[in-house]
């Protein structure tokens, strides 16, 4: 018995790297997966069927059940063409993985608006067009389900040369806590990913050892995790968020410090009593 017997997982993106480590994983604990991939180059450029093809074969050979979509993350239409593909399959859908992505790193003062756009849109975009469509039907069902959105380290610590990319991530990860906050009345349980793992979107990365981070950062290191929050053994869990590479597993928050409040004057600081608060690296956190 898997973790995962009767239950309908969508994985985008899962044509090779974490994506295809996601699939693989889901199906071996007993869900049938729907493997979108797109086809294209780690730039967004072209498309293709062999990606998402070889993945869901790769499932079926060693037993499972998959079905391939194609469809482009970033439209509407494509999400829910990709629901559709595990309706037709299935019959039902029980979660998603939204793992697409595509790199177009660029320093800001070089970035321009064309490579600006294609990564928000398949990232920040592609998140919202799939993740829509599967939140609407499992609210119509109203039996639950699961809502995996990739964030990124870039989007919620930064990291140089990707604003476009950190942007998109971000603006997952601040869509994900609110669609937390809506789902909890459906059983919907969502989560953010920060993974870190050497696949093509990061093997040419300067700082990276290739060699020893093929073994240190498998990205099927990644993917237990994925098992974990799409089953019942995370059913009282919602709106977290992973750090997850390397063998570590760690939560990230947001949390806002104590700080002062001032009392005299209705509040209202002035700039210098605001500099006397600061300390190096801190932000009014003494009293």
């Amino acid at each position: 018995m898997g973790l995962l017997d009767g239950k309908v997982m969508i994985v985008t993106g899962a044509g090779g790297g974490i994506g295809r480590e996601h699939a693989l994983a889901l199906a071996r604990d007993g869900a049938a997966v729907v493997v979108n991939d797109l086809g294209g180059a780690r730039d967004g450029t072209g498309s293709g069927n062999t990606m998402a093809d070889q993945v869901a074969e790769e499932i079926r050979a060693a037993g499972g059940e998959a079905t391939a979509s194609y469809d482009d993350v970033s439209s509407i239409a494509g999400g829910e063409a990709i629901l559709q593909a595990g309706l037709d399959a299935f019959d039902k859908v029980d979660g998603v993985v939204n793992n697409a992505g595509i790199l177009r790193d660029k320093s800001f003062a070089n970035t321009t608006e064309d490579l600006w756009d294609i990564v928000v849109n398949v990232h920040l975009r592609g998140t919202y067009c799939v993740s829509h469509a599967v939140y609407k039907h499992l609210k119509e069902r109203n039996e639950g389900g699961v809502i995996i959105n990739t964030s990124s380290t870039s989007g919620l610590n930064g990291n140089f040369g990707q604003c476009n990319y950190g942007a998109a991530k971000a603006g997952i990860a601040g869509m994900s806590r609110c669609l937390a906050i809506e789902g909890k009345k459906y059983g919907v349980r969502v989560f953010i990913l920060a993974p870190v793992a050497l696949t093509r979107l990061t093997d040419d990365l300067p700082g990276f050892d290739v060699e020893e981070m093929k073994v240190r950062l498998d990205p099927r290191l990644v993917s237990p995790l994925i098992v974990y929050l799409a089953s019942d053994l995370a059913k009282d869990h919602t709106g977290r968020t992973f750090y997850v590479g390397g063998g570590r597993i760690a939560e990230m928050k947001v949390v806002t410090g104590e700080g002062v409040t001032k009392k005299e004057d209705g509040g209202l600081w002035s700039a210098k009593e605001i500099a006397e608060q600061m300390k190096p690296g801190e932000i009014l956190l003494s009293e």
